[in-house]
C-alpha cells in the first residue's frame, strides 16, 4: 500500500518517481524541473518531489488510485523506467481526473461524442513542459486533452512546452 501524499502546495506539480535505476538521471530531472520557465524564464518552477523508495515500480494505477483523493490535481507526473532511460528524461503525465460517465449522453443530441475514441489519459512531457501543463490544467485554461495532442505531434511523442 502506497502512503498518503502530504504537503502538496496546490500550485505545485507533483512528480512521483517510480523508477530508482539511475540515480544520475533523477538529479538531471530534478535539475530541469527546478529551472524557470515561460518565454523569458520568467516563472520559477514550483515542484513537489515523491522521492522515496516505497513508490519504486508502483503501477501508473495505483499512483493515480492516491494521488485521486487530492480535490486540487489535475495531472501527475511519474518518473518511471522510460523516464531514466529517455534522452529527453520525459516524464509520463497522467490524468488524474475520473473517466467521464457515458451513461448520462442523451443517445440521439450526443451521438457524435458518443462515438468519439476516449480522450487520451496519457502522455510524456520533457520536464521543463510539466510546469506549461501544471499550471495551464490547474487555471482551466487548457485541457489534458490538447496537451497530448499536442505531444502527438513530436516525432518522438513528447510534448516539449508551449
Amino acid at each position: 500500500m502506497l502512503p498518503e501524499i502530504v504537503g502538496r502546495d496546490e500550485f505545485a506539480a507533483l512528480v512521483v518517481r517510480t523508477d530508482y535505476s539511475d540515480e544520475a538521471g533523477w538529479r538531471e530531472v530534478v535539475v530541469a524541473l527546478n529551472q524557470p520557465y515561460g518565454e523569458r524564464g520568467e516563472f520559477e518552477g514550483d515542484v513537489h518531489l515523491v522521492d522515496d523508495p516505497v513508490w519504486a515500480g508502483a503501477s501508473e494505477d495505483a499512483v493515480l488510485a492516491v494521488v485521486a483523493r487530492d480535490e486540487d490535481l489535475s495531472v501527475v507526473f511519474l518518473a518511471d523506467r522510460v523516464t531514466m532511460r529517455s534522452a529527453d528524461r520525459a516524464l509520463l503525465a497522467l490524468d488524474v481526473r475520473p473517466e467521464e460517465e457515458e451513461e448520462d449522453l442523451d443517445p440521439v443530441y450526443y451521438q457524435e461524442l458518443a462515438d468519439a475514441p476516449p480522450a487520451p489519459r496519457e502522455f510524456r512531457t520533457i520536464p521543463a513542459g510539466a510546469h506549461d501543463v501544471h499550471a495551464n490544467l490547474s487555471i482551466g485554461n487548457m485541457d489534458f486533452e490538447e496537451f497530448a495532442q499536442e505531444a502527438g505531434t513530436d516525432p518522438e511523442g513528447v510534448y516539449r512546452s508551449l
